[in-house]
């Protein structure tokens, strides 16, 4: 057993779980976290007065916890496996690849088809999922996943694929978050309906806007140096009536909205 690795991975743990309690006292003594959430019948009422298109849906209770991690670095000897690219790295923490030959992800159908660009020109790339398009700017954001959740808007584990006029990638930005460790578990998870009635409570969601889904996956809660502290988040996914689609971010254990700026996490106290 290496002791000094061993003490040394202690020593940052315990100074991740100091630094989480001092600051969920702070957040206690400010009066944060006050929950709204209306009651079943409010909620339907409010819905219905809206004209909000809602399926509830069926919860099960399970242990949740918040999850830290470490902000991992690359290093040439990891990115040797794969092909066809140049490398530069921001203090090591902020991959920059640069195609030789330009790799073609969208068909003759403008479909756009990334897995396999993914398995065979990303390290770890089985690892993130699509957020979102950009035809636009012609770029790609993938997020990074960790137990099958995925990590909602932290700068330091996400992806961003660039392409041409053909459609075939020519650069790439990666960051990525490794040594992942879940810590005060918690079994009051809020369901998908009370993440709804916050967001109804606070008036987030627009008349005659449909709720297509909500997912759970985890956002910053606590960002350090090195490491960074996630919170059970639950993301809901509305569609307006011009057919655009919105986001909206919900801590899963304290019912706070969490609004996402400039790569900065501010939580509303509403």
């Amino acid at each position: 057993m290496d002791w000094n690795r061993t003490k040394t991975i202690f020593i940052v743990v315990f100074s991740i779980l100091n630094v989480f309690l001092y600051w969920l006292y702070l957040d206690r003594q400010m009066g944060v976290g006050n929950m709204q959430i209306l009651g079943k019948t409010s909620v339907e009422e409010t819905l219905a007065l809206e004209n909000i298109t809602y399926e509830p849906i069926s919860f099960t209770k399970k242990d949740v916890s918040y999850l830290s991690a470490h902000i991992a670095t690359f290093s040439y000897d990891k990115l040797e496996e794969l092909s066809n690219q140049t490398f530069e790295m921001i203090e090591k923490s902020l991959l920059l690849s640069r195609m030789k030959k330009p790799v073609k992800v969208r068909d003759d159908q403008d479909e756009y088809e990334f897995d396999e660009f993914l398995k065979k020109y990303v390290l770890n790339g089985e690892d993130y999922v699509l957020w979102d398009v950009d035809e636009e700017e012609q770029s790609a954001v993938f997020f990074q996943r960790v137990k099958n959740e995925t990590i909602f808007h932290s700068p330091n584990a996400m992806l961003t694929l660039h392409w041409n006029e053909d459609g075939e990638v020519t650069h790439y930005e990666q960051s990525m978050l490794d040594e992942f460790l879940s810590f005060n578990h918690k079994k009051d998870l809020l369901s998908q309906n009370d993440a709804v009635s916050s967001l109804v409570t606070r008036g987030y969601l627009q008349p005659g806007s449909t709720v297509m889904q909500v997912k759970s996956g985890y956002s910053t809660l606590v960002q350090l140096t090195e490491t960074q502290v996630f919170a059970p988040t639950w993301n809901v996914q509305v569609k307006l009536e011009d057919g655009t689609i919105e986001h909206y971010f919900i801590n899963a254990i304290e019912g706070k909205v969490i609004e996402f700026q400039s790569e900065i996490v501010e939580e509303s106290t509403e």
